[in-house]
């Protein structure tokens, strides 16, 4: 949970053979009608930051990049990884396929296909309908390919894997849930409004029924990082600022340099993804709550109330790395503590009611991008697991990496087309 270095036509028509069969069949055109919202789209060169965070408008979902890593952080999460079960690589690329039309649509704030009402009565809607009325509220769906899909005898793609997508290593007081890890698809939705960003798991999980099924998912609140650095750093579960140095989403050189592949980094397919690796932290917070303030000032290099480092006035002001204890965690993840390694956050708070024991079962559900997780993530985690004295009241419970494709560029393409080409 490293902060210091990684500081997005209404009516109706008649009843359609797809509102009989349900959302199938690959490469359907976009029904003609949807039951959501007109929707005033934000501005594609910003990331959705103009107008959209007020107004609860749509981000544009083509684009070079995929929507919901550089964007403006919205204020909800619903991540989902999926185990494709279908063997069959064409079902599994109808599915892309579907799921991208889908996906359109949602972000535009229209419903699936021709909405959750008006079509025959005897067939299941296209829609489940509990978006309806509601704004796009900054929509953001954002896929990655795991490992595992990539396997020999799945799906033909074991000779297209991607170096840089590697099988992370066990760190050092990990205490991985094989339940909570892993998964051949992710789909990353992140919204303004919580009902908005579970309508599009929800929908595409019914999508895929079939071929695909939820391995695992997580809900989070409360972001903590940001993209915009002229807004308030938000705070984790611990009261401190988060994200202080996270990259800005309108820093081009600085993503190009840390964030996005680039040509001849790896396979063709990948040029201008990202590799997300997403970490559930358990954070003990009944613990944290019993320690002194000065010691968890410590902790974390900064104080409390304005976050500012060590021996400094201001939050923003550039930290002094030796006068801080050489287990403090900004000190351990500055970027000059690492070579310069810089990664993408995108973290949010969880809680997901107790343990059990009379614990709260929450923490931090971190999301890092980076242009090669081998030259990021992994040496930097290494560092902290080993050295970090937030150890003591955190705990890395659930773990997957992912290849983040390039975005959609129009109507014509499809997530992950690029790999299965």
């Amino acid at each position: 949970m490293s902060e210091e270095t990684h500081e997005a036509p209404a009516g109706g028509s008649a009843p359609s053979r797809r509102a009989l069969l349900g959302w199938g069949g690959a490469g359907l055109a976009l029904g003609a009608t949807a039951a959501g919202v007109g929707v005033a789209a934000a501005r594609s060169d910003d990331g959705g930051r103009t107008t959209a965070a007020d107004s609860g408008a749509a981000v544009p979902f083509h684009g070079a990049h995929q929507a919901g890593i550089a964007t403006a952080v919205q204020d909800r999460l619903h991540f989902a990884a999926f185990d494709v079960t279908t063997k069959d690589r064409a079902e599994l690329v109808a599915l892309l396929k579907e799921w991208t039309r889908a996906a359109e649509r949602m972000t535009a704030g229209h419903a699936v296909g021709d909405g959750a009402y008006g079509g025959l009565p005897e067939a299941p809607p296209d829609d489940t309908g509990e978006a309806l009325g509601l704004k796009p509220s900054r929509l953001t769906l954002t896929i990655g390919f795991g490992p595992s899909l990539f396997a020999k005898d799945r799906f033909g793609l074991e000779g297209r894997r991607p170096g840089a997508l590697v099988d992370l290593p066990k760190f050092p007081g990990d205490n991985l849930d094989k339940a909570r890890s892993g998964g051949d698809l992710c789909v990353q939705a992140c919204a303004d409004d919580p009902q908005v960003a579970v309508h599009a798991i929800r929908n595409l999980a019914r999508i895929g029924m079939g071929r695909t099924a939820i391995r695992w998912s997580q809900l989070g609140f409360g972001k903590t990082s940001s993209t915009t650095p002229d807004a308030q750093t938000p705070r984790n579960m611990l009261g401190f600022k988060d994200g202080t140095r996270n990259i800005s989403g309108t820093d081009t050189a600085t993503l190009g340099r840390h964030v996005w592949v680039g040509e001849g980094d790896g396979p063709d397919w990948m040029t201008g993804g990202s590799y997300l690796v997403a970490r559930r932290i358990r954070m003990h917070i009944e613990t944290w709550d019993r320690a002194p303030l000065q010691e968890q000032e410590d902790v974390f290099g900064r104080d409390k109330g304005e976050g500012a480092p060590v021996g400094k006035a201001k939050e923003r002001d550039e930290p002094f790395l030796k006068a801080m204890l050489p287990t403090a965690h900004v000190r351990l993840a500055h970027p000059d503590s690492n070579d310069g390694a810089m990664i993408l956050r995108r973290g949010y708070s969880f809680t997901d009611g107790t343990d059990g024991l009379g614990r709260l079962d929450a923490g931090l559900f971190f999301l890092a991008y980076q242009r090669d997780t081998r030259k990021a993530f992994v040496p930097l985690q290494r560092r902290l697991a080993a050295h970090d004295a937030l150890n003591e009241y955190i705990q890395h419970v659930g773990s997957a990496h992912f290849a983040v494709p390039p975005g959609v560029r129009d109507k014509d393409d499809w997530w992950g087309r690029a790999l299965f080409s």
